[in-house]
């Protein structure tokens, strides 16, 4: 039986019309929630490192993105989280799978996170064949 990889998420509140400091201290507010979360393994500030100019940056971290570490199995309990907590908020989500290729996520209803939500799990099911066959 294989073993199943954790999958990189990457999340950006960038979207929820706040300035700067507001921005960073709901992301710095963030994580230690999502670190509740089950099958979040980790969550961090992104640091700043080889950042493209348009990237905005804040006390040496990206301006409003997390990253986080998922056990896939478990992504359901991280879509229902931000669900319940940005459900009517736009966010955008970058999901990487363990064989490199990206899923780029935006949803900014309850509906949307639920669509998000399916996309994800069938590009982490597409992933996963893959890396077995």
């Amino acid at each position: 039986m294989a073993t199943i990889s954790n999958v990189q998420v990457t999340l950006s509140l960038a979207g929820l019309d706040l300035d700067d400091e507001d921005l960073q201290a709901e992301v710095e507010n963030l994580r230690p929630q999502l670190e509740e979360v089950d099958g979040v393994e980790a969550a961090d500030l992104v640091a700043v490192e080889n950042t493209p100019r348009s990237a905005k940056a804040f006390g040496g971290f990206l301006l409003g993105l997390l990253n986080l570490e998922v056990n896939p199995a478990n992504i359901k309990s991280l879509f229902k989280f931000l669900s319940d907590r940005f459900g009517n908020k736009p966010i955008k989500l970058v999901v990487k799978g363990t064989d490199g290729r990206e899923l780029n996520l935006e949803a900014s209803s309850r509906e949307e996170f639920e669509f998000a939500f399916q996309k994800a799990q069938d590009f982490l099911n597409n992933t996963q064949k893959t890396q077995d066959s």
